[in-house]
C-alpha cells in the first residue's frame, strides 16, 4: 500500500498532460495512437481528491500507451458524476479515445437510484483498472459537540453534503438511518471543498463518506492539530491505521440484519473507489491496449514515487476483475437492492 501529501492546489492549474508513450505494442495500436489526442474525463471538481488523482495518473499512463498520445484533462462535476457518465456513455467517442473518471456512486446509481436508468447504463461500461480500494469516514469538525459515533447517536449534528448520488450525502443519510445518528444533512455543496469552507464558516460540523487517504491529502494538517474527530470507518473491513486510532467500524451499531447487507451492498463501491472507464462499444483491442497500459502505470516507480509524496493510496485492482464484480452487484437480490435505496433517500 502507498500512503502519499496534500497537493490539490498543485494541479488545479494543470489541465493539460502530454508525455512520450513508450511501448512494443503492435503497429495497427501505433498507428491509432501516434499523434493522438486522448480526453480523461474526470466526474468531479478542480482541486478535490478525484483531480488530483487522475492528473497523477494521467502523467504516468502515456508512457505506457503505445505511439506518442496528448492526455487533456477534463473536468466535468455534477450529480457525484452522473453528469461525466452521461457525456460518456452517450456523447463521448467509442474508440478508445476517451477514459472516464467516475465516483463509485455513479456506477452504483442504475441500482440505488431510478433516476439514472434513462440516461446511462454503468454495468454496460467498459472497465480499465481500479486504482484504489478504500475506507470512507465520517468526521465532526471542533465546533461540533459529538467527537465520537455514541455522540452522534445522542447529539444533533449538521452535516454538509453534496447533491443527489454524490458520496457525501449518500453516507451521511446510510450512516444516520442505520444506525440512528441525529445527522441534519445540509445538502448541495459542489464537493468536499466546499464543506470544508462551510465547516470554518460555521455552516456545517459534520461530514460523511469522504475517502480516509483524501482526507489526509487535503487536510492532514487539521487532523495533525486535532480540528477534526474521525467517529467512524465505512468499508467491509476494517483499515489498520484508522483500527491503529481507535477510530470503531460501523457494524457493531447496526442492529437491523437487513440493514447491515443493504449497507454491505453500498459500501462494495469501494474495492472500486477509483475506477477508469471507456464508453461501451470500444474496440477490443483497444481495450486491451489500455487496460494492459493502467496495469504498468500503476506499477510505475515515477507514478508510486510521486502518489509517495502526495499522500495518495495505490491498491490497483485490474479491469477484468472490476467487470465480474459490476457485473455481480447488479446481480444483488431486490429486497436487499430496496433497503439500500432506502437507506441513501433522504
Amino acid at each position: 500500500m502507498i500512503r502519499a501529501p496534500r497537493a490539490a492546489a498543485a494541479f488545479a492549474a494543470a489541465a493539460f498532460i502530454a508525455i512520450p508513450a513508450i511501448s512494443t505494442a503492435p503497429a495497427f495500436a501505433q498507428g491509432f495512437y501516434a499523434g493522438k489526442q486522448v480526453e480523461l474525463l474526470i466526474g468531479a471538481d478542480v482541486g478535490g481528491g478525484y483531480d488530483v488523482y487522475g492528473r497523477t495518473l494521467a502523467r504516468a499512463l502515456p508512457r505506457h500507451i503505445p505511439g506518442q498520445p496528448t492526455i487533456v484533462v477534463r473536468n466535468m462535476p455534477g450529480a457525484g458524476s452522473a453528469v461525466a457518465a452521461g457525456q460518456l456513455y452517450n456523447v463521448s467517442a467509442k474508440d478508445g479515445s476517451v477514459i472516464g473518471s467516475l465516483m463509485p456512486g455513479a456506477i452504483l446509481d442504475r441500482i440505488l437510484s431510478d433516476g439514472a436508468k434513462a440516461n446511462f447504463d454503468p454495468s454496460k461500461f467498459i472497465y480499465l483498472a481500479s486504482a484504489d480500494s478504500g475506507t470512507r469516514v465520517c468526521i465532526t469538525y471542533k465546533s461540533a459537540k459529538a467527537r465520537t459515533l455514541q455522540d452522534a447517536l445522542k447529539e444533533k449534528t449538521i452535516v454538509g453534503a453534496s447533491a443527489a448520488g454524490g458520496a457525501t450525502r449518500d453516507y451521511a443519510f446510510m450512516v444516520a438511518k442505520a444506525t440512528g445518528a441525529q445527522f441534519s444533512v445540509v445538502s448541495g455543496y459542489k464537493g468536499s471543498a466546499d464543506i470544508f469552507l462551510a465547516m470554518e464558516r460555521g455552516e456545517s460540523e459534520a461530514m460523511c463518506g469522504l475517502d480516509w487517504n483524501s482526507l489526509k491529502a487535503q487536510k492532514g494538517d487539521w487532523l495533525r492539530d486535532g480540528q477534526l474527530s474521525v467517529i467512524v470507518q465505512l468499508a467491509l473491513e476494517p483499515h489498520p491505521e484508522l483500527a491503529a486510532r481507535g477510530v470503531p467500524e460501523i457494524w457493531p451499531a447496526i442492529k437491523s440484519e437487513t440493514d447491515r447487507k443493504a449497507v454491505e451492498l453500498i459500501l462494495s463501491q469501494q474495492v472500486f473507489l477509483r475506477s477508469y472507464i471507456t464508453p461501451p462499444g470500444v474496440p477490443a483491442e483497444r481495450v486491451a491496449i489500455l487496460r494492459k497500459a493502467f496495469d504498468a502505470a500503476l506499477a510505475d516507480k515515477d507514478f508510486l514515487a510521486e502518489a509517495e509524496r502526495l499522500k495518495i493510496d495505490v491498491n490497483p485492482s485490474p479491469g477484468e476483475k472490476v467487470q465480474k464484480l459490476i457485473e455481480t452487484l447488479y446481480a444483488s437480490p431486490p429486497d436487499v437492492v430496496a433497503r439500500a435505496k432506502a437507506l441513501i433517500a433522504p
